[in-house]
């Protein structure tokens, strides 16, 4: 009998071996990868096989990562060796190049007070978010109230550039960390408030300050809530910010879908960062990113974890976990932790790299994993099972997989969306999706789609090969009024700008809808709320700029500035 139960227990093992073997597949279409250092950037199968290469100068070496955009466009970071900072991957440079090797486009963001470093994020709409460093003096460390640490600082900012020529770009969209602090140490200084915890939107510079401070070392961009999300390694901490402002917006605390301005929407991994009680989940953390729609757990965020496994030994691993997202913002409890206090799932790297590393999550589930510096690209099957794997000579911080569909065409146009009547509508595709306020629509797939409720809407569209998806910009409309978000910036007056006290609003364009003024200072402190005004007097308040923001719960909102000089 015990016999009989031995085979039957041996029979069970090796049918789920041999389940887990048939339904275990790698994910077809090629590797890309870029050793560092290095002057090439290669496509390989699954085999090993060289599909295709690309041969950079030996002055243009890769810095760190190198991403293929629909069509074969290849971007990369590549080393400037003239920048004047110096440690971890600095970069200073960022290329684009077509899948035949000519360089599109060559930029340099490289002075004696910024520089660029690590990731990049090439965008949907052609331009590209790059990580900087940029220099503070010892005494503007002070006056944002550091008190831990003495001396300059290169706190990160991220920037969009738009390529403008062979060489040259405009910075259409800019964030700086510098522009969202928080302490409690120096009562004087205009970023102090009593409770960290209570204000997780902003950054505590005198947390684990350094010159390094923040130490970003990736960016990823989501195009259906239009954030960006960053890793900090020495944080310890994924952040969330808000991209649909502008750049003076993104320096507020008001303003964007999410109404924050540029302040911190999510962060997680390291409670202590903010004063929060929690597990620390992440032991040095890069490649931040959403999982994108046409993979599970879409929405998701990731986070490769150089020392997650600390028991029994050392090791590294993929954490991915579901943000509380609720709309654009993000739910929380203040004084706690933000939500959920550890992973959803976890993905073993079968050793340890104590530094850089990145993850792609493929559409059939599979995890296609790099170890950094120490040179190992591997894919797991969602069960852990190693599928696949490529040992370099150098180490590589990022690869991902592509299909032929992706690397063989382009993309189609970023698809707009007009008003017609009632109805909202697509420009034409070969398929459609709708979403509003960052939620798929369920059954909203025709080019036109009627709106129930006011909110920002966007669609999701295809081509005719199907394999890359494109979204629109939101578009903000309120059901109850036709009013539209440009309707409301056109319409909407306040005067006069400047002013020596008394401002007008003509809010006419709400006509049967309450509305209610709220009023910041240029560091985004709420000084006044009033509802249904035609004017408000700001002539007790001292000289400067201000933020007036008109809301109404039926007819939507718009931001105008004003300039005090009395």
């Amino acid at each position: 009998m015990r016999n009989t139960f031995l085979k039957f227990n041996i029979l069970v093992a090796l049918v789920a071996l041999t389940l887990n073997s048939l339904f275990a597949q790698q994910y077809p279409g090629y590797t890309l990868y870029s050793v560092k250092n290095s002057t090439t950037s290669q496509l390989i199968d699954t085999n090993g096989t060289v599909y295709h290469t690309w041969t950079h100068a030996a002055a243009d070496p890769t810095c760190y990562s190198t991403y293929l955009m629909p069509g074969g466009i290849l971007w990369r970071s590549v080393t400037n060796t003239s920048s004047t900072f110096t440690g971890g991957p600095i970069s200073g440079e960022v290329q684009k190049l077509d899948y035949f090797g000519t360089v599109l486009w060559d930029f340099v963001y490289s002075t004696t007070t910024y520089v660029t470093h690590h990731d990049i994020c090439p965008m949907p709409n052609g331009n590209v978010l790059l990580i900087a460093y940029e220099l503070k003096t010892a005494a503007e460390v002070a006056a944002a109230g550091c008190s831990t640490f003495s001396g300059i600082m290169w706190p990160d900012k991220i920037i969009e550039v738009q390529p403008t020529g062979a060489t040259t770009g405009t910075i259409v969209w800019e964030w700086h960390a510098f522009d969202h602090l928080v302490q409690n140490t120096n009562a004087s200084a205009a970023n102090y408030q009593t409770s960290i915890v209570n204000h997780p939107e902003l950054i505590n510079i005198n947390y684990l300050a350094t010159k390094d401070w923040l130490h970003m070392n990736g960016v990823a961009y989501n195009p259906i809530l239009d954030q960006v999300t960053f890793s900090s390694h020495n944080l310890n901490t994924i952040f969330v910010v808000d991209h649909s402002t502008t750049t003076a917006e993104a320096a507020s605390h008001a303003d964007g879908n999410s109404g924050k301005g540029g302040d911190i929407l999510y962060r997680w991994g390291n409670p202590a960062a903010y004063g929060a009680t929690g597990t620390k989940i992440f032991n040095t953390v890069h490649d931040a990113h959403w999982i994108p729609e046409g993979s599970p757990n879409a929405g998701n965020l990731v986070g490769y974890n150089n020392g997650g496994i600390t028991t029994p030994t050392t090791a590294s691993c993929v954490d991915q976990f579901t943000p509380p997202v609720t709309g654009y913002n993000y739910s929380l409890t203040l004084g706690s932790a933000y939500t959920p206090s550890t992973y959803s799932s976890r993905q073993l790297a079968g050793g340890y790299n104590s530094n850089e590393g990145g993850s792609q999550q493929l559409p059939n589930g599979n995890t296609l994993l790099s170890m950094g510096i120490s040179g190992y690209i591997k894919e797991f099957s969602p069960t852990g099972t190693l599928l696949w794997s490529k040992t370099l000579t150098g180490g590589c911080a990022k690869a991902f997989r592509y299909n032929d569909c992706y690397i063989n065409n382009a993309a189609p146009a970023i698809p707009t969306i007009s008003l017609i009547g009632s109805d909202l509508s697509s420009s034409v595709a070969t398929t459609y999706q709708w979403y509003l306020n960052g939620v798929q629509i369920v059954g909203a797939t025709n080019q036109t789609y009627t709106p129930a409720v006011s909110g920002i809407y966007l669609v999701r569209i295809t081509d005719i090969n199907g394999c890359v998806y494109e979204y629109s910009k939101g578009y903000n409309f309120a059901v109850a009024t036709g009013i539209t978000e440009n309707s409301l910036e056109n319409n909407i007056n306040i005067y006069p700008n400047p002013t020596n006290g008394i401002v007008n609003i003509d809010a006419s364009i709400y006509a049967g809808n309450n509305y209610e003024v709220t009023i910041f200072d240029v560091v985004g402190k709420l000084i006044s709320k009033v509802t249904n005004a035609t004017f408000v007097d700001l002539s007790s308040f001292g000289n400067g700029m201000y933020v007036i923001k008109i809301t109404s719960e039926n007819a939507g909102s718009v931001t105008k500035r004003v300039s005090l000089i009395k």
